[in-house]
């Protein structure tokens, strides 16, 4: 096993104290050439994810005595039901009701608050269904659905109230017949839900799939899995990556830095040999402080991650709370831009429905004497 050793995070740090260093599990890691059978493994059996899956917490009770909060900091989850994996769960500081990992997922009676400007879909993606199952946002690149669950309930999703029902994967991958007749689609993006929710055999398909359309390029994959779960980085799944003809582009979604810990470590080592970013979403009591999000873009870094997206939160309706005014954001990001070099800073960014593509914020501060 050519793993680097990693540390585990003090479950008691602070969360804007910086964690101990994360040994270097990014390029130095790699193994010597691209041979499917001489990539990283990580340590699990194959079936340990699904093991871990079916085990989620899904009772805020259970979650509230696990990390040792009182039962009065929550409210049972109605329409959008809890769902937190016990390894993640793990990392969250026992007896923290403020803990941002804990925040991220505990439902609370601030969601079924009516905020005006909130709603169920707010970016407009039903009207961007070119298909079932296909989304076209952004010229050159087609959305797949590969999966209408996740491993975990973020309370921010933005896709919390998608008619995934209406967007049921089919047997052959029906939905790919918009990509084959579009020579425009460069690239295809595998999301959901969580497309590593698929499982091995399954996923295995829908990549050969995706590779068969000549004029595709690039396989993206959006996944929180090998964050929440890490044990789904399988040998299989390591395997179909690396036989692909495509480039491979894997999209991470870590917020914050105590997300990050030995087993996460293992499992992005045995993917290093692909591109790997992250975004995150800038949520109020998660990684509001730029203090935080420093620690987490060095943190990513310490395990050969780039920060790729900084998103605004999208007006979701049940997701008020976690919204940071945009003046505030900006200074963030420009205390982002002073402490850390520019291939640290994520670019802070909005989507906005029917735009070209993600918009940034404009961030930097002015000349002196320029105009306003």
């Amino acid at each position: 096993m050519n793993l680097v050793r990693t540390r585990m995070i003090p479950a008691t740090a602070a969360s804007t104290r910086r964690p101990p260093a994360v040994a270097r599990v990014g390029a130095s890691a790699r193994a010597p050439d691209d041979s499917p059978a001489n990539d990283l493994r990580p340590l699990w059996p194959p079936h340990a994810w699904r093991r871990e899956l079916a085990a989620a917490v899904t009772d805020v009770g259970e979650l509230l005595a696990l990390v040792g909060v009182a039962e009065g900091a929550a409210t049972a989850a109605t329409d959008f039901p809890l769902r937190v994996p016990r390894p993640y769960i793990a990392r969250m500081r026992h007896g923290d009701a403020a803990d941002p990992l804990l925040r991220q997922v505990l439902p609370t009676a601030r969601e079924a608050r009516a905020v005006p400007g909130y709603s169920a879909d707010p970016l407009g993606e039903r009207n961007a269904a070119a298909s079932p199952g296909i989304l076209r946002k952004y010229a050159g690149r087609a959305l797949v659905i590969a999966s209408g669950a996740c491993a975990v309930h973020c309370r921010y999703c933005f896709r919390r109230h998608f008619p995934y029902a209406s967007h049921r994967p089919g047997a052959g991958a029906p939905e790919l017949a918009a990509v084959r007749a579009d020579p425009s689609v460069r690239e295809v993006i595998l999301s959901g839900g969580d497309p590593l929710l698929l499982t091995d055999g399954h996923f295995a398909r829908l990549v050969a799939a995706v590779a068969a359309i000549d004029h595709v390029r690039t396989l993206r994959i959006h996944t929180r899995l090998p964050v929440v779960i890490p044990q789904r980085v399988t040998a299989a799944l390591l395997d179909t990556l690396a036989r692909t003809r495509l480039r491979v582009v894997v999209v991470l979604h870590f917020n914050h830095g105590n997300e990050v810990d030995d087993h996460c470590a293992r499992a992005i080592a045995a993917l290093g040999r692909f591109v790997l970013l992250n975004q995150s979403v800038l949520l109020r009591g998660v990684n509001d402080d730029a203090d935080v999000l420093a620690m987490l873009s060095e943190r990513l870094f310490d395990i050969g991650v780039l920060p790729y997206y900084l998103h605004m939160p999208d007006a979701v309706a049940g997701t008020a709370h976690f919204d940071v005014p945009e003046t505030e954001a900006v200074a963030i990001h420009r205390r982002l831009i002073a402490v850390l070099p520019g291939y640290l800073v994520p670019r802070l960014v909005r989507e906005i429905p029917g735009a070209e593509g993600k918009q940034p914020l404009p961030t930097a501060p002015r000349p002196p004497g320029s105009a306003g």
